[in-house]
């Protein structure tokens, strides 16, 4: 049904599925071109007054994302537009719903594909029942420790520097209490898959250096192979193991750590090839409950960059009405 527009421009909140590959930052400095050039978010009288109708305003709506995504990652990401950004923080600490493939026998200092590889070990003898068996550990309230290539900072530090310059950590990185609320296995792909350990390896001296920035809080912290000789890492035609995790989570779960340390507890090493964001709060990929939001995918502000199309009866190009349907307005809808 039509929203009924009081005034423009509008404020509001709508969630696009990301795709893998760019940062979350990417997604939003994309939209910024088309949404400062759109009379749903910004006055007429200043689209007017840009002479060169060939060229896109810049402008400064304010825009943002409620919840970052990893490059590697796809799925759902909410963008607040205007007022609608200090909703944002709604979408923080809420549910999320992520579905994860996870590769055995090699874990990356980012913990996931995008990553160098710093040690490889045995992943043959673990089967789907110990898989399955191993999560329930993983269920409910946990600690969780963030990798120690991320942003966080400690004492005014980001973890990755130093992880990189080989700094002893001045204390633990401080654990996080997390809520999974499920946690299943729903695919085993076996050796059934494309995915491949990364090429890119820690050399001897990056191994060093995280082992001394972590000498200080766990000295037995694994940094080097175990079982599998540098040089058969890539030679072997034998293909690892994969499976796949579907998981519902609280904000501020790194499902990277749960695939990171669910492979520690299967005696071997893992690391996230594919990572699909599913829900966040009621922006959902398919929706499954009353109240599920639908998203508006890429390709459509892709297209959208590319030629704006055709607009409708009531003026609106495909992208624009693609979002005013799918927009939860703040400000500017008619409440009655």
């Amino acid at each position: 049904m039509p929203k009924s527009l009081v005034s423009l421009p509008l404020s509001g909140l709508f969630g696009v599925i990301k795709p893998s590959g760019p940062t979350s930052m990417d997604i939003v400095n994309q939209l910024k071109r088309l949404i400062n050039n759109s009379r749903l978010f910004v006055d007429e009288k200043k689209l007017e007054k840009v002479a060169d109708k060939k060229r896109m305003r810049k402008g400064n709506v304010k825009i943002g994302q409620g919840g970052t995504l990893d490059p590697l990652a796809d799925g759902v990401l909410v963008v607040g537009v205007g007022k609608g950004t200090k909703k944002l923080n709604d979408f923080l600490d809420c549910a999320k719903e992520y579905r994860t493939t996870c590769l055995l026998g090699c874990e990356t200092d980012t913990y996931d594909s995008e990553g160098e590889r710093v040690r490889t070990v045995p992943w043959q003898h673990v089967t789907r029942e110990k898989v399955e068996d191993a999560l329930a550990q993983f269920r409910g309230e946990i600690q969780q420790a963030p990798p120690i290539f991320s942003a966080l900072k400690m004492d005014g530090v980001p973890l990755y520097d130093y992880a990189r310059k080989g700094i002893p950590l001045p204390r633990p990185i401080e654990k996080r209490l997390v809520t999974i609320h499920s946690l299943e296995l729903v695919e085993w792909k076996g050796s059934d898959h494309p995915y491949r350990w990364p090429k890119k390896a820690f050399s001897a001296e990056q191994k060093r250096a995280l082992a001394r920035s972590l000498s200080t809080v766990d000295p037995a912290a694994p940094v080097t192979d175990d079982g599998i000789a540098e040089n058969e890492t890539t030679a072997s035609d034998e293909v690892p193991t994969a499976f796949v995790l579907q998981m519902r989570v609280s904000g501020g779960t790194y499902v990277r750590s749960i695939v990171h340390d669910l492979a520690h507890a299967l005696g071997s090493a893992g690391h996230v090839v594919t990572l699909t964001r599913s829900r966040q709060k009621d922006y959902v990929l398919e929706p499954t409950e009353e109240g599920d939001r639908r998203c508006v995918p890429w390709e459509v502000f892709v297209a959208a960059l590319e030629d704006a199309g055709e607009k409708d009866a009531d003026g609106w190009t495909p992208w624009e009405r693609e979002v005013l349907d799918k927009l939860v307005i703040v400000d500017g809808v008619n409440k009655s």
